[in-house]
């Protein structure tokens, strides 16, 4: 399967101001992307040199077969393939959705201007709209307008930047999967940035943590959550804690949850002083257990509450409960550990 788009060592700074450093990914053919990171991270900046709206300041991106971008080379952005969909959908408000779509078709007849706006409109599952006017839409639909405006020219590389952030988070969450399928079912390779990791993890085959203008891991979604390369991955993504642990074994570490055995995840050397990854899911509440630990925080969620708790040693671990099981601030509860990876950072 061919590479849509590659990024080698890729670094863009202002004056002194270092904003991406040395980027290194590749992104195959009909495969979806997504750069996850808190703002101020770079990601949009990352988005912008790969459209071609800034300059980068050395290294390389290639789009397809062509270097697009290097230190001495910009190909201007009208001319690199791509399509975009931004923040705020950029539709023209005086212009009904069919004259939208067909903005950027130039050169076509009107029968195919035509045949592309019955096909997109029947994918995105916008039929009998085309006449009508952006603000007669709600913001679902207007965002999967811009959609099709941004396929109808059948681009080589798709590109949103945070295409959810206007929407509501129940509307984000289903049309991340529509949006997904959409994509899947045009065959189209597309990179998105956000800020948030359900919608990251619904639409993307592979994502990239970004901190600081650099990448500390580009990996399928279970990898980052189960296998999280440092630190910094295994704090951002998803919750849990990192429990102080002693390292007895090839696969046993003492804490102040038990002791715990497993394959370690992450490359750990020699025994002594390690730092333990704890998720909700790994402590599990069971009233016949003698370990007991006090609830510190709690946080309804329907149906489930986290648990904030407090080991006996003083330290904080989650813990994802049925909502049944609705226990009092300073109450303690016995649970068992059932920690299957062991995520350890020396």
């Amino acid at each position: 399967m061919r590479k849509i788009l590659e990024l080698r060592d890729v670094q863009k700074a202002y004056d002194d101001t270092v904003v991406v450093d040395g980027l290194s990914f590749s992104l195959q053919q009909g495969k979806i992307g997504c750069l996850l990171g808190p703002s101020g991270s770079g990601k949009t900046t990352i988005l912008r040199t790969i459209a071609g709206f800034e300059k980068i300041t050395s290294g390389t991106i290639r789009i397809g077969e062509r270097i697009v971008s290097a230190r001495d080379k910009t190909v201007s952005p009208d001319k690199r393939q791509i399509g975009m969909v931004f923040q705020d959908y950029a539709l023209f408000p005086h212009m009904t959705v069919y004259e939208n779509i067909v903005f950027g078709l130039h050169g076509k007849s009107r029968k195919e201007r035509g045949e592309t706006v019955q096909e997109l409109l029947s994918i995105v599952r916008l039929e009998g709209t085309a006449a009508k006017y952006p603000h007669e839409l709600s913001g679902g639909q207007q965002q999967r307008v811009a959609l099709s405006r941004a396929l109808a020219p059948r681009p080589s590389l798709l590109l949103m930047d945070e295409p959810f952030s206007n929407l509501d988070v129940t509307l984000r969450e289903r049309l991340s999967v529509e949006v997904r399928d959409i994509l899947k079912s045009y065959g189209m390779t597309a990179l998105m940035v956000t800020h948030n990791q359900l919608e990251a993890f619904a639409l993307a085959d592979q994502v990239g943590v970004i901190n600081d203008g650099m990448l500390d891991q580009w990996d399928t979604a279970p990898n980052l959550y189960h296998h999280p390369s440092n630190e910094k991955v295994a704090k951002f993504i998803g919750e849990g804690v990192l429990i102080r642990g002693e390292r007895i074994g090839e696969r046993k570490v003492e804490t102040g949850l038990g002791l715990l055995e497993g394959e370690m995840s992450v490359a750990c050397e020699g025994l002594g002083r390690v730092k333990v990854l704890i998720r909700p899911e790994d402590v599990i509440h069971d009233d016949s257990s003698p370990f007991k630990a006090k609830i510190i925080k709690k946080n309804f969620r329907g149906a489930n509450i986290l648990y904030t708790l407090q080991l006996p040693n003083g330290e904080p671990v989650l813990s994802l409960v049925e909502s049944h099981h609705d226990h009092h601030l300073g109450q303690e509860i016995g649970i068992i550990h059932n920690v299957e990876d062991l995520v350890v950072y020396q």
